[in-house]
């Protein structure tokens, strides 16, 4: 199979996509309309609530929700083959993910800019947006846990990347307060910014940094990393949007377009062969169906992206037909992450010269622990086919890697801080409503999580089905928010019921194949949830169709 007419086609899909269902969806599902103000205009703290040009904040929204995931599922996925990846990573973002993170914007613009959660307690009753609130914090503490311990693997591998990714945090503060305290247009300074970032990364290169320089025990490197990085992230999720987070994120979706573009270019180029199989391992390791799906998790549809989109992104929205390009067009921009790391991981590392465990070659344990490497190799392959150094494309490929992962990073700890609060308010804790205190308890479990041997290489799975299925619930929540109001749901009922079904299949699965009580635990709690969530919903409509009748 022909790599360049592989990536045209799922590329001429994701834009078909966009120019016709998003407009659907917007125009006769949403009907979004510029004379409703947003919660940015009418809550502006310039904080938290900021009316932001739409192409900061789709870079800003892009880059919260388009971490490592949708880079380390597919890497993982294709150990069953690039067909089934293909389909489920092209198919699911257009129908599904986009569909999701579309809806869970708009619905918080239209109510005041608040929570999934929030909004569930209006819409069914404040049992539910408890539970909703405890999934959520589950989930977001295996969200840092996953990112950290991702981040802290690169930084400890690729030491390299170490200058160029902290040279770019304060790159961003001194973009985000010229653009902000200036009022200066961001397009200029963000491309000298990303000039910059990529004199860095070739000084890094050369220059790579070790904590070992500093006493700490080459043991410990990689846990010294993960405290570094729960540290920066709780300073990064308290201060005000304008100052890190906006202006970095900004410059990461320039340098995600540069990566990716780079990437689609040599594959166009070279045209590269895909040399894996279509579909193997059907009869091996865990089953195809369920696990592509949660194993794939941010590639095709993520519940933290909703998370996102009402948990941060709305409330800086300046108009309300901005949603479409931030929120559906966003999704599909992290789809072509996830065919990006797909077609580097089936074509890309016959270019790799050094001896690696193929994902479809190896047992499916070692194709978790590699998934990583795998992209960074395979893309590095592709870079250098078109003249990049050997050093110089590995170094850019982990910056770019590492980037959007610290992105999610300190945006799922400002959103778990968030849900604290907000849990706080509902559970009448009040105490949890101090930011010091909700921050800490954001990090200190996720820190737990992350540094947890028995947890790390079993963690994945359970992060990927506990993340789609937050997805399916809250299409339930949308779906009987816009079934009160008349409207069709069809295309928000579909995907819930689909990913509700793998998820819990795939929840139910790990709780028995479980090899630790703490795994078990985990995943035992979130199938009680779960289930009375479901329930919860299922009784709200039974008795809305009998008052009805």
């Amino acid at each position: 199979m022909n790599s360049a007419i592989l990536t045209i086609s799922c590329l001429l899909f994701f834009l078909t996509g966009y120019k016709f269902y998003s407009k659907y969806l917007s125009e006769k599902i949403f009907e979004l309309s510029n004379d409703e103000k947003t919660p940015a205009h009418d809550y502006r703290d310039n904080i938290d609530y900021v009316p932001t040009n739409k192409h900061i904040l789709f870079g800003h929204h892009f880059t919260s929700i388009a971490g490592a995931a949708p880079i380390i599922g597919p890497c993982i996925a294709v150990y069953w083959g690039w067909l089934p990846a293909i389909l489920w990573v092209v198919l699911g973002t257009v129908f599904m993910g986009a569909t999701h993170d579309f809806s869970a914007l708009v619905i918080s613009l239209k109510e005041k800019g608040k929570s999934i959660a929030d909004i569930s307690s209006t819409t069914l009753n404040n049992r539910i947006r408890i539970m909703f609130l405890i999934f959520v914090m589950c989930l977001t503490w295996l969200v840092l846990a996953v990112f950290a311990n991702a981040i802290a693997g690169l930084f400890t591998k690729y030491s390299t990347a170490v200058l160029p990714v902290n040279i770019e945090i304060i790159i961003a503060i001194i973009i985000g307060y010229f653009i902000h305290k200036k009022n200066k247009n961001a397009f200029i300074p963000s491309v000298v910014a990303l000039i910059t970032l990529y004199i860095f990364v070739w000084i890094g290169s050369n220059n790579p940094i070790n904590l070992e320089v500093f006493g700490v025990n080459p043991e410990n490197v990689k846990y010294s990393w993960i405290i570094i990085l729960f540290i920066y992230s709780s300073f990064a999720s308290l201060i005000p949007v304008w100052i890190l987070l906006q202006p970095r994120d900004y410059i990461n979706s320039h340098q995600l377009i540069v990566g990716l573009s780079l990437i689609f270019l040599s594959i166009l180029i070279i045209q590269p062969e895909i040399n894996a199989p279509a579909i193997t391992n059907i009869d091996k390791g865990p089953p195809i169906i369920p696990f592509l799906f949660v194993t794939i998790a941010c590639g095709a549809i993520s519940g933290f992206h909703g998370l996102v989109s009402s948990g941060t992104t709305s409330k800086q929205v300046n108009k309300m037909k901005d949603a479409r390009i931030i929120g559906y067009g966003a999704t599909l921009g992290e789809g072509s992450l996830a065919l990006a790391a797909t077609i580097a991981a089936v074509a890309g590392l016959s270019f790799v010269n050094q001896q690696m465990c193929l994902p479809w070659e190896c047992d499916f344990n070692s194709a978790k622990s590699n998934a990583l490497n795998v992209f960074i190799e395979g893309s590095s392959g592709l870079l250098q086919q078109i003249g990049l150094p050997g050093g110089i494309s590995t170094t850019l490929i982990v910056v770019l890697v590492v980037s959007f992962a610290a992105t999610t990073l300190d945006s799922a700890t400002r959103i778990q801080r968030y849900i604290i609060v907000e849990f706080g308010d509902a559970s009448k804790l009040f105490f949890l409503k101090n930011k010091i205190i909700a921050t800490l308890l954001s990090i200190v479990p996720a820190y737990f999580i992350a540094t947890n041997d028995s947890l790390r290489n079993e963690l994945w799975q359970t992060f990927g089905a506990s993340n789609q299925m937050l997805a399916a619930l809250t299409l339930m929540i949308i779906s009987i928010y816009f079934f009160k109001k008349g409207k069709n749901i069809i295309p928000l009922i579909i995907p819930m019921i689909v990913i509700k079904a793998i998820t819990i299949s795939a929840l139910i699965i790990k709780f028995n194949s479980s090899t630790t009580i703490l795994l078990k635990s985990i995943n035992a709690f979130l199938i009680t949830l779960i289930f009375w969530m479901i329930i919860e919903g299922l009784l709200f409509c039974y008795r809305k169709l009998k008052i009805s009748s």
